[in-house]
């Protein structure tokens, strides 16, 4: 697995997106571009983050932050999250594959039927993260997990944001 460091340049990342076609190198936020990955429509947990991240969107906007919210899901299934969760107001990546999903260090889980709501799982998915990367497209901030839970509040990402930018706080964990 590929382990991606701060302050080192992320892999590209090119993929569709329910408003169109999204490149992280055309992407020219004030501060951050934040890539949040979800796990897909079948998480109930994905859907109250997301919905989370959509009341606190213009924050974001506000501390010069780009957001994208992916998942390795197909077109159709993005787009009944994005209608049943009412999260229109975020940019919505789909199709994120096996590839893509390893340049970024990502896990990837084995989907097992049918989940507690109702929704079929993917055979395959992408587990959560989320990816803060600075106007160079190096990387500032990561948090990847194995598990839909105990994900960073939105709330305080916000929070470290107007710290970072305030203090020109430097990248850390760039070492081995």
């Amino acid at each position: 697995m590929i382990v991606l460091k701060p302050r080192v340049a992320t892999p590209a990342l090119n993929l569709d997106t329910l408003q169109g076609p999204w490149s992280l190198a055309e992407q020219t936020p004030e501060n951050f571009t934040m890539v949040v990955v979800y796990r897909g429509l079948h998480c109930p947990i994905c859907k109250n983050y997301l919905k989370e991240l959509s009341r606190l969107a213009d924050d974001f906007t506000a501390k010069g932050v780009n957001v994208l919210v992916l998942s390795s899901d197909t077109k159709k299934r993005a787009e009944t999250a994005s209608n049943e969760w009412e999260i229109s107001n975020l940019t919505m990546g789909y199709g994120l594959t096996v590839e893509q999903s390893q340049a970024w260090g990502l896990h990837r889980s084995a989907g097992h039927g049918v989940t507690s709501i109702g929704i079929e799982e993917p055979a395959e998915f992408t587990e959560p993260g989320l990816f803060l990367i600075r106007p160079d497209g190096t990387l500032y901030w990561s948090n990847i997990s194995t598990m839909p839970f105990a994900r960073p509040h939105f709330k305080e990402v916000l929070g470290a944001i107007e710290f970072a930018v305030t203090k020109n706080y430097p990248a850390r964990g760039e070492l081995v």
